[in-house]
């Protein structure tokens, strides 16, 4: 299967990423900068090129495609069956568990936060969550490609199958047994656990983690915003590991 994806950095990172580029649509009188370095880029590569008019292009994708679009082979996404095959390998993982995220966009950005912190894998489930769509492509800017990603039928079972693997499950709740982030020993094989974003995680989910925890807030609103808080607490164990390590 192929998928569109649009955007001049989305594109750019897809060409990175290797050959899962396959056809290219570029505004003809495009005059950015980066467009046309775009161009040139997309020439050298000896990929299917079409110069197009913008009314194309906005036939193609109805979001802000910035005059480029392009096809790619769809994202292989692994199975529930390899995630417990390949927790066996990792040494040290920090994983994050996506539960029910429902908006493309922050589905995108959370995977984003991901690569930049270095996770080893991305967990999310089949049902009731976003899928990978063009607009979480550019969101992610090029992250898609990069990272690890997992899609199971069976939220719970994955995390169980984590938790087997000798990994502590942190589930992110404004509960009173939560405890503060910046005050939780984050550091060793950790996997994060990221709610929906209206209703947080579901019960059986909270249920399977080992602990909850949450992010001090100082001001008068109560909650980020999911991606937000996807890189705030990645981050956090980034930061407690690299010093971990220091010592």
């Amino acid at each position: 299967m192929n998928d569109l994806i649009f955007g001049i950095h989305a594109v750019e990172m897809a060409l990175k990423a290797g050959d899962q580029v396959k056809e290219i649509w570029l505004q003809q009188d495009a005059k950015n900068k980066r467009l046309l370095k775009l161009l040139h880029e997309v020439e050298r590569s000896g990929l299917p090129l079409h110069r197009v008019n913008l009314q194309s292009l906005d036939k193609m994708c109805h979001d802000r495609h910035q005059g480029v679009v392009a096809k790619i082979q769809s994202v292989a996404l692994k199975t529930e069956k390899e995630l417990k095959q390949q927790l066996k390998s990792w040494d040290n993982p920090l994983i994050l568990v996506l539960d029910c995220i429902e908006d493309p966009r922050n589905l995108g950005a959370c995977l984003r936060s991901a690569d930049a912190a270095g996770v080893t894998a991305v967990v999310f489930s089949k049902d009731k969550s976003a899928s990978i769509t063009p607009i979480t492509h550019k969101t992610a800017a090029g992250a898609v490609e990069h990272l690890e990603i997992f899609q199971v039928t069976n939220l719970v079972r994955a995390i169980e199958a984590i938790k087997a693997a000798g990994v502590w499950v942190y589930g992110t709740a404004l509960e009173e047994n939560s405890q503060n982030l910046f005050a939780t020993d984050l550091t060793g094989p950790v996997a994060i656990v990221m709610g929906n974003e209206g209703k947080g995680l579901r019960h059986l989910v909270k249920q399977s983690c080992d602990h909850l925890i949450h992010i001090p807030m100082a001001g008068k609103v109560q909650s980020l915003n999911v991606s937000v808080a996807t890189g705030v607490t990645l981050f956090e164990v980034v930061r407690q590991n690299s010093q971990s390590i220091e010592k």
